[in-house]
């Protein structure tokens, strides 16, 4: 189903709840309204690709645009048969930065959270400050900020993300895939067929 055809059966539902307050709401108002959520999550691979799209347009002084970025990242992780759901989240880590560039790791650690495994939302989340080990030194900011993690039992899965392939992937002559290439990926983790808690 495409976004539009998605967004047109949601406009299109012949019932819709009538409370104007959570107060007011019933369990009959709630049977309609979470089937809804199945749909709206079918148009989230489709939003999820064009947010990507739109990465190539800034580059934010980086000898590399955003979205060359994010391909590299993930195509250094496949390179090294690292598995599918952590190539995503290397292709996804930065998805954020054109949203909220001050706050960019928790725009991809929501999206994610409830199709990864733990360790693998921890790095996403914590991506940006492991990544200042390598230059906040250089901005007047404390590049072992990463310190505060120490105890994590994830400190080193994301240190050795940031470390192998997030701080490398700045190579303009490096030839990454294209983004249609990720796309069955992102469709076969972001519109799962099986139970997932999207409420939480």
């Amino acid at each position: 189903m495409t976004d539009a055809q998605s967004q047109q059966s949601t406009d299109s539902s012949p019932t819709r709840a009538s409370f104007t307050t959570f107060e007011e709401s019933t369990a009959e108002d709630w049977a309609m309204i979470v089937p809804q959520l199945t749909i709206t999550q079918s148009m989230v691979a489709d939003r999820v690709i064009r947010l990507l799209q739109d990465l190539r347009f800034d580059h934010g002084g980086f000898p590399v645009d955003r979205l060359e970025h994010s391909l590299q990242t993930a195509t250094r992780a496949e390179h090294d048969n690292r598995d599918d759901e952590y190539i995503l989240c290397a292709l996804l880590h930065d998805i954020g930065d054109t949203l909220s560039p001050y706050n960019h790791p928790s725009i991809a650690a929501g999206i994610l959270k409830p199709f990864v495994s733990e360790a693998n939302h921890f790095m996403v989340k914590n991506h940006g400050v492991f990544q200042g080990y390598y230059f906040w030194d250089h901005i007047g900011m404390d590049g072992n900020a990463r310190e505060q993690f120490r105890d994590s039992p994830y400190f080193e899965h994301t240190a050795e993300f940031c470390h192998l392939y997030d701080q490398t992937a700045f190579d303009a002559s490096y030839t990454s895939n294209p983004l249609e290439h990720y796309e069955p990926l992102i469709r076969q983790f972001l519109t799962p067929a099986g139970d997932v808690d999207r409420t939480g």
